[in-house]
């Protein structure tokens, strides 16, 4: 910006509704140009526009979104279901491509049914919606019907039942897609070894998750539960089995490598009790303390 100054009240000015355009010569004697100051200018605009920047406090109600596992304690009580018997698993076919979750060949097959209505009796048995509950089932097709069974045999309207969109897909199987269901004891011999190995990929958009990458996603999911609700019943529905293994395994703090010895069957049902998560135990420099200083053995 160009900054003129008139230094003398001698210089005339224009009437107020005057046209002509003043224009200072720039041989006049009394009219200097103040040079530009980028410094000043920058400086201004930093502190102007710094309050909408400057971090903000978390909010208290916000800071139980920040989920850890295992947890320190949880607000809700959960029960974990795996969907009875799809079409797929009936024909012994792996099948873990997302493109196709939605397809009614996902669905369940006629055993699943009834696997998934003795689920559903399971938990009216062990009173899991005496209170009301919510119910988040995978959007995969035969996950979204188990839920409605339960609902149904629950008193649970559809109103609570929350499909989920990514979150709770079957865990990809990359290059074992459409093989022989037995072969997934072949995945989890490599989970032994490492939770970060994947199954090996494949062109088709079928993912290749190793056990690492399905974790990343069951805790975001109970991040975004233990936010939402509070002393609430969640029942959440998995398509398969590795989804809620991994969940639990993280839950109770166990090796993740060791997730399949918690293996569900199709239809089975699992109240996840807090006692078994582990005492929260203060990180080592809140207890340790010296009592003699410089020597603190």
């Amino acid at each position: 910006m160009l900054v003129a100054s008139i230094s003398s009240n001698k210089t005339p000015t224009p009437p107020p509704h005057s046209t002509a355009a003043v224009t200072p010569s720039i041989n006049h004697p009394q009219t200097t140009l103040k040079p530009i100051d980028r410094r000043r200018i920058l400086t201004s605009l930093a502190a102007s526009i710094a309050p909408f920047f400057s971090p903000q406090p978390i909010p208290i109600s916000d800071a139980r979104g920040l989920f850890q596992m295992p947890p320190v304690r949880l607000s809700n009580r959960y029960f974990l279901v795996r969907a009875g018997e799809s079409e797929f698993e009936s024909l012994g076919v792996i099948n873990t491509n997302p493109v196709a979750k939605t397809s009614v060949d996902n669905g369940l097959s006629e055993i699943g049914k009834k696997q998934t209505v003795k689920a559903a009796l399971k938990l009216k048995e062990m009173g899991a919606c005496e209170n009301s509950c919510w119910i988040w089932p995978s959007i995969t097709q035969r996950a979204y019907q188990a839920a409605e069974i339960i609902g149904a045999i629950n008193g649970v309207s559809r109103s609570r039942i929350v499909p989920e969109y990514s979150f709770l897909d079957a865990r990809g199987l990359g290059a074992y897609e459409g093989k022989d269901l037995q072969s997934v004891s072949e995945i989890y011999a490599s989970d032994l070894i490492s939770s970060n190995i994947k199954p090996p990929p494949i062109n088709d958009g079928t993912p290749n998750e190793s056990v690492a990458d399905v974790f990343v996603r069951v805790t975001q999911l109970m991040s975004i539960l233990e936010t939402q609700y509070s002393e609430d019943t969640v029942i959440i529905v998995s398509p398969d089995s590795d989804n809620l293994t991994i969940l639990q395994a993280g839950l109770v703090g166990l090796d993740l490598r060791r997730h399949s010895e918690l293996a569900f069957e199709p239809g089975e049902v699992r109240f996840f009790d807090p006692s078994s998560i582990p005492t929260y135990k203060p990180p080592a420099s809140a207890l340790y303390k010296c009592l003699n200083p410089p020597s603190c053995t």
